[in-house]
């Protein structure tokens, strides 16, 4: 028995019979034992070689796909990750752990509601579906953290020859917004369901995208980062961490930069990725615009110096940026960049944001203004306007919002220089 334990090839001959047995349609729970007593624990590196040695043998991608959460299910908590190497804060890998320990706690919230079905009450449904929409407009935030995956991790990894996985793991990323999409469909219908639809609804939709989100944090700890870990070089991280911002992150915005020592192939791959007009910028050339130019430190100083906050969503409606002052209003951080702006909203005010996008869209309105009398002891000014270019095509919505409470509260004239006491 233990030369069966300690001899990798034994080993990996194992988990693939009994993975191959979980596809013929053998009783999981019955293989899991096996799996438990016999192996007790698995090197990440050799469940990828087997994943990626069925694929090559022939068996269907869609089989792999089909049975992919049954066999991850086996193998959770008996894969050894212990032998991965280290990172530092800021690197890629954590930003991906920090996000799902965000995810993480989205779905412990919405089991924690879930949980307690038998004691809702008809009255209950319309907040309860009201919080576990805001819950499920969080976890939507997932796609940027997936496409991080699929457009910067996995490129690399078939660079090294490794294409199982990653053809395995984008199939199950499009399960998974197929069931948040799914999600997001039957939660509008929150205050015209029975409470004996509920209990349907949980177990039919609401809880296979939870738990699908949650088995990929497991096969993203488990396997994957390790995996890349130990396949990608300095410069390979590098290019994923420059170009990241290009896709934003998933409710977590990383407070650590990582800054490796720098070759003179790294120094090109930046240079490559932001393009030759960016590096120019940031050596400080100008920004050149029909009336006037800005260097880049200027830009930036602008942006945050404004006595107003500033938000762009672009014509699809992504949030592409904002300005950061530090008296903003509103918190912003970079999480939000990327994110379908819907999702940036409370859900018992999306159906006021869909109004406008489609307004301004169609070309019915440009303008719409809100104003609260009293935020934190504020009186705040909300303007959006539809960003329109020379030939009056739709660009986006530029969000500006403004503190007006001293400007409310002027009174005659000010005809001499004053200064702002600070």
């Amino acid at each position: 028995m233990s030369e069966l334990i300690n001899n990798s090839e034994k080993r990996k001959e194992l988990l693939k019979h009994m993975i191959l047995q979980l596809h013929q349609g053998e009783a999981p729970g019955e293989v899991r034992n096996r799996l438990v007593d016999l192996l007790r624990s698995i090197p990440y590196n050799e469940v990828v070689e087997v994943e990626q040695e069925l694929i090559m043998e022939g068996l269907p991608e869609e089989e792999v796909l089909r049975f992919c959460d049954i066999h991850t299910a086996v193998l959770d908590g008996s894969i050894d990750v212990s032998a991965a190497k280290s990172y530092p804060p800021g690197h890629p890998v954590d930003t991906f752990k920090k996000e799902n320990m965000e995810l993480r706690k989205c779905t412990e919230k919405l089991h924690a509601i879930l949980s307690d079905l038998s004691q809702w009450k008809t009255e209950d449904i319309p907040t309860n579906f009201l919080k576990i929409k805001g819950l499920f407009n969080s976890l939507s935030d997932v796609d940027k953290h997936y496409k991080r995956k699929e457009y910067l991790l996995f490129p690399f990894l078939e660079k090294y020859g490794i294409t199982g996985p990653p053809t395995v793991m984008w199939g199950k990323h499009d399960e998974t917004r197929l069931l948040l999409k799914s999600a997001h469909e039957v939660l509008q219908t929150g205050d015209s369901i029975t409470l004996s639809e509920v209990q349907t609804v949980a177990d039919l939709v609401l809880r296979p995208a939870i738990d699908a989100i949650e088995g990929m944090i497991m096969k993203e700890e488990e396997i994957l980062l390790p995996m890349c870990l130990d396949k990608l070089t300095d410069e390979n991280w590098y290019q994923i961490y420059t170009e990241t911002p290009e896709f934003g992150f998933c409710l977590y915005d990383p407070q650590d930069e990582w800054t490796p020592t720098l070759t003179e192939s790294m120094l090109k791959a930046e240079q490559d990725s932001t393009g030759s007009k960016s590096a120019n910028y940031i050596q400080g050339e100008a920004i050149r615009l029909s009336s006037g130019s800005y260097s880049l430190k200027e830009l930036e100083a602008l942006f945050v110096t404004l006595p107003v906050d500033i938000t762009f969503v672009d014509k699809d409606d992504k949030v592409k940026f904002f300005s950061h002052s530090p008296n903003r209003v509103f918190e912003r951080n970079r999480a939000i960049l990327g994110r379908d702006v819907r999702l940036c909203h409370p859900p018992g005010s999306v159906h006021i944001v869909e109004q406008i996008i489609s307004d301004f869209k169609s070309g019915k309105e440009n303008k719409a203004a809100f104003w609260i009398s009293s935020f934190k002891g504020r009186f705040v000014y909300i303007e959006y306007t539809a960003l329109r270019g020379k030939d009056n095509e739709y660009l986006g919505v530029i969000e500006v919002t403004q503190d007006i409470t001293q400007l409310r509260a002027l009174e005659g004239d000010q005809r001499l220089l004053s200064y702002e006491k600070r």
